[in-house]
């Protein structure tokens, strides 16, 4: 059974940092694409970043230069580590995964309607 579990989420000032952590169990890193998303209610559900089992990672526009998704085989625990946040960042933030993915680049990677299993979110909150 497929497990994904985010914490790390709070509220800092503008300009801060937070690293989001996604436990999972029953994922396997190898053949499996990953990403994170977030949500502002009344809005759909967007694509932050993803990455596949080569460690190939790929970024919204909006957050490029500022976030980096990675993940800790040992751990069975991806991250994103979030920098230089704005209030626009603000959000419910959910991470993801979906099997039978080898590799993956460009936007399509972090399109919500191809992850299967999805964590209960985690709020960010970056006050203006």
């Amino acid at each position: 059974q497929v497990q994904l579990a985010e914490s790390g989420g709070a509220s800092v000032q503008g300009g801060g940092s937070l690293r989001l952590s996604c436990a999972t169990s029953g994922v396997d890193f190898s053949t499996s694409c990953m990403g994170w998303f977030r949500q502002v209610p009344g809005e759909e559900r967007e694509g932050v970043a993803a990455i596949d089992p080569d460690n190939r990672t790929n970024y919204a526009d909006s957050v490029k230069g500022r976030f980096t998704i990675s993940t800790d085989n040992a751990k069975n625990t991806m991250y994103l580590q979030m920098n230089f946040l704005k209030p626009e960042d603000t959000a419910i933030y959910y991470c993801a995964a979906r099997g039978g993915c080898l590799a993956c680049s460009g936007p399509g990677c972090y399109a919500p309607e191809d992850f299967t299993y999805w964590g209960q979110g985690t709020q960010v909150t970056i006050p203006s």
